[in-house]
């Protein structure tokens, strides 16, 4: 068995260990930044001035003071100073300041719902913006304008999948 878990690194307790409550305390911390994790921002590279206990960030590439050598973590801020979380393939976090996630992949973080297209049930339902639609402009016949404002607002949704063809 390794110095701790697979997945979240956590420490492990081993038998005999004398104060095992500095391990389980130091697992809780961690457990603490990762579990439904959110941070204040992501990218900074120097640690903010007046911290709030339990206030995290994601380490900016390049990270000077308290955070140098923290590239990409996670850095929360204890009664005791700075613990640090490192990022793995697949977390995602809350960013409070920008009410969007962040997911780590292939080594950086990005946004996590920006996307091109949502599916339901695996047809898209909507997709690339589709163009402007003229109004009415009046006319001989608007009837036969109104006709094809309709026909054309049918279309963009039919092309976004909102209702069928």
């Amino acid at each position: 068995m390794g110095d701790g878990t697979d997945r979240l690194r956590l420490p492990l307790l081993t038998a005999g260990q004398a104060q095992k409550e500095v391990t389980h305390n130091e697992a809780l911390l961690l457990l603490d930044l990762l579990v439904q994790a959110s941070v204040q921002s992501a990218g900074l590279t120097s640690p903010p001035a007046t911290p709030q206990l339990g206030q995290c960030w994601v380490v900016g590439r390049g990270a000077i003071g308290a955070w140098q050598g923290q590239d990409d973590a996670i850095a929360g801020w204890r009664a005791a100073g700075w613990r640090f979380a490192p990022a793995m393939e697949g977390l995602t976090l809350w960013v409070t300041t920008k009410g969007r996630s962040v997911r780590f992949t292939a080594g950086q973080w990005t946004v996590a719902l920006e996307v091109s297209a949502l599916r339901v049930g695996g047809r898209q339902v909507v997709g690339a913006q589709q163009p402007a639609i003229a109004p009415p402009s009046g006319g001989v016949n608007p009837d036969i304008q109104a006709r094809q404002t309709i026909s054309a607002i049918v279309s963009a949704l039919s092309a976004h999948g909102l209702i069928s063809n």
